[in-house]
């Protein structure tokens, strides 16, 4: 680690991290976790390496920050349904179904395995924010009437992410629109959907 004297050099903020951000992204996405390296990053956003490590300590949070934002930029959608919202966070690029999503989790999914520091920095930078996420779309489709009151919702928020990820990593599959939408019509809706209210087979045939 480059040493830097506090107080020395102004801050790492504002557009000039978020250039940073994007490029440790660029690289992850082209080269993954393990062989991404701080002198990669610096070397592809025109910046030194005291410069990262004046923000960042470590490789670990580095790309810790670099998922975060990526995920903060994507709104949260709310086209008025469970299930076209559903479809507008999982489906098409940037979602679980774009490959170079597949692939960086794979790493990324590895390095947690194997690196606690980065699995906590992780689950903190990204992963709880997606749960909020998540979790804000399933509570709007609850006050819609759209799945029953009691529902769980800290189970059902994680199963198409969970369903997805096994097919990926356990069964080998390349998740694409089409098999979320399956997920999502065939499991999730069924099962939260208020008792005896009738199933919209419009939605499951579209």
């Amino acid at each position: 680690m480059t040493p830097v004297e506090p107080g020395t050099r102004p801050r790492v903020e504002g557009d000039r991290e978020s250039e940073i951000l994007a490029s440790a992204l660029e690289v992850l996405l082209e080269v993954g976790i393990d062989r991404l390296t701080m002198d990669a990053v610096a070397q592809r956003a025109s910046a030194s390496k005291a410069t990262l490590y004046r923000r960042w300590a470590d490789k670990t949070t580095l790309v810790a920050a670099a998922l975060a934002a990526h995920k903060r930029s994507r709104p949260v959608p709310d086209t008025g349904t469970l299930r076209t919202d559903l479809q507008a966070m999982f489906c098409g690029k940037e979602g679980v179904t774009d490959p170079r999503q597949a692939a960086m989790m794979a790493g990324i999914a590895a390095a947690i395995a194997r690196d606690p520091e980065f699995a906590d920095a992780f689950r903190s930078a990204v992963v709880a924010p997606q749960i909020h996420a998540s979790r804000t779309v399933w509570e709007r489709a609850r006050d819609r009437g759209e799945v029953r009151p009691d529902l769980d919702l800290d189970l059902v928020e994680s199963a198409l992410s969970g369903i997805v990820l096994h097919r990926v990593f356990v069964l080998g599959e390349t998740p694409d629109d089409e098999t979320v939408t399956r997920i999502i019509d065939q499991i999730l809706l069924p099962c939260s959907r208020p008792q005896g209210a009738p199933l919209d087979t419009a939605a499951t045939q579209a």
